[in-house]
């Protein structure tokens, strides 16, 4: 059986051979899904729906430190439970201990990476499969982009 994300991708992949293949806001797909019955809700897990939302409110909580720097307040770290099962532990940034922290900032860091390299990937197959136009460049040393930020918010000394 197709999971979840298959099922929901064959659904798109319909949408755009029988309505159409340009750009589309997900909603105007989903009345369509859901007009030709191809997708219902799933039944909601209180439990998971509760920590999905927290997590978007904690995600989202942002402090301003003595340098002028809004820094998020709270910080996932993925765990492994003895089970198996993937838990996110949350902590306070002024009160976790280090390794709680240094695991969300390697984890987030990673994230990043996988971003860059996913973002490296889709360009140069744009570009492979589209070699009579000009050809996007990245650049990927983001040094620059960071100070600027930096210095658009009145922060001149980061370190």
């Amino acid at each position: 059986m197709a999971s979840h994300s298959q099922q929901m991708q064959t659904i798109f992949a319909r949408y755009q051979k029988e309505v159409s293949d340009n750009p589309v806001d997900l909603k105007e797909v989903g009345r369509w899904a859901i007009d030709n019955g191809l997708w219902q809700p799933r039944p909601i897990d209180i439990q998971s729906k509760f920590a999905s939302e927290m997590a978007t409110a904690l995600r989202e909580e942002y402090r301003t430190d003595k340098k002028g720097r809004r820094y998020r307040s709270k910080l996932p770290a993925r765990k492994k439970a003895s089970g198996g099962e993937t838990l996110f532990q949350w902590a306070d940034i002024d009160t976790a201990e280090r390794p709680h922290v240094e695991l969300a900032l390697q984890q987030r860091r990673k994230q990043i990476v996988g971003d860059c390299h996913q973002l490296r990937v889709d360009t140069d197959h744009w570009n492979d499969a589209n070699p009579s136009s000009e050809q996007i460049e990245m650049i990927y040393d983001f040094t620059d982009d960071v100070e600027e930020m930096f210095i658009a918010e009145g922060i001149e000394d980061a370190a």
